[in-house]
């Protein structure tokens, strides 16, 4: 079973405008910093990881951080609930 180039052409432009359907006019979130512009999802993916790093510094103080059973889990967790609460708080609707 053999296909024609004039059979591929439609499914091959049907998958080139499905992966272009995230695409808009408007742009990525970003914000300029030190004269260029810096996309809004690396500062939330920062601050998501300096806030599991803090976790971890108050869990150890606390104690808590001896209970816990899936640390990596539960870290990462934290880290990313973070990053995406400061994505929704600054940048959502």
């Amino acid at each position: 079973m053999t296909y024609s180039p004039a059979c591929l052409k439609p499914i091959v432009m049907s998958a080139a405008l499905l992966t272009l359907t995230g695409c808009s006019l408007q742009g990525a979130p970003s914000f300029p910093l030190v004269g260029a512009y810096f996309p809004a999802w690396m500062m939330c993916a920062i601050i998501g990881i300096l806030a599991a790093v803090g976790f971890r510094v108050a869990f150890l103080a606390l104690g808590i951080d001896a209970i816990l059973r899936f640390r990596l889990f539960t870290y990462v967790s934290l880290g990313v609930l973070m990053a995406l609460l400061v994505w929704a708080l600054v940048f959502g609707p």
